[in-house]
């Protein structure tokens, strides 16, 4: 099965994969940024997340080998790859095993570092909707609110929300298996991994994801990569401040 994806512009191939229980949908404005600047975009669906395949197999060798499909299924190679949190665990990868397809890297926003697992309770709020009891959106913020306090993360979750049918909400992610391999997340890349290509690693300044510690770990499996902070920004760096993460990655491609 083949990832869904929307792709816009035409020029070399850009391929960006969004964080774990995101959506290609985070990643509309940029996209269309970087389609006008020149760039075939292709806003991807990792399995189990967005409008893309359900499956009970879940780990970053599974979506890197899902994006190979993917960039075969295209005729895909010499591409941009761009992945923010998990997204970007599994850019790391998949440019690790197939250095040949990819010209660029960036990564926004995590480190190659095992993380231990932090989303317990979004996982625990979204499992106690009731889809047969709510009805509307409001109604699920207001039960989200009871497990996460913070807006703007529970604006970005209730992006998954969508009608199944006239009256039926329902979530386009596949709960039950993100809830179940949700330790996968947070695994390390494997110690032999190594790429050797062109490598951006973006931060946001109010984030904890990548701390100094993180550079020598990054430098070990990515010996070119940069490293540059986002200012006024936390782990959603290119939602919180999009001007600069956009100037960021135009002047590294």
């Amino acid at each position: 099965m083949i990832l869904h994806s929307t792709i816009s512009g035409e020029g070399k191939p850009f391929v960006i994969l969004h964080g774990f229980l995101g959506m290609s949908d985070n990643w509309k404005t940029l996209g269309m940024q970087f389609s006008e600047a020149g760039y075939e975009v292709h806003l991807v669906d990792q399995r189990n997340h967005g409008r893309s395949f359900h499956d009970d197999a879940f780990s970053y060798e599974v979506l890197a080998e899902d994006l190979k499909a993917y960039c075969s299924h295209h005729n895909l190679e010499d591409i941009v790859l761009l992945g923010h949190s998990m997204g970007g665990k599994t850019a790391m990868l998949f440019s690790t095993l197939y250095p040949e397809l990819v010209s660029k890297l960036i990564v926004a926003d995590i480190s190659p570092r095992f993380y231990p697992v932090h989303h317990d309770a979004i996982l625990n709020g979204l499992n106690a909707i009731d889809f047969d009891e709510v009805k509307s959106r409001g109604q699920v913020d207001k039960i989200l609110s009871e497990y996460v306090s913070d807006l703007g993360t529970r604006q970005f979750l209730l992006k998954n929300l969508y009608w199944v049918e006239k009256g039926q909400l329902g979530l386009r992610i596949n709960i039950e298996v993100l809830q179940n391999e949700v330790a996968e997340v947070g695994e390390a890349l494997p110690s032999y991994a190594t790429f050797n290509g062109d490598t951006l690693f973006l931060r946001g300044d109010r984030s904890e994801y990548i701390g100094v510690g993180d550079e020598s770990i990054i430098k070990t499996h990515f010996p070119a990569a940069r490293i540059e902070t986002i200012s006024n920004a936390g782990h959603w760096l290119h939602a919180e401040n999009p001007k600069d993460f956009y100037a960021a990655v135009m002047a590294f491609v």
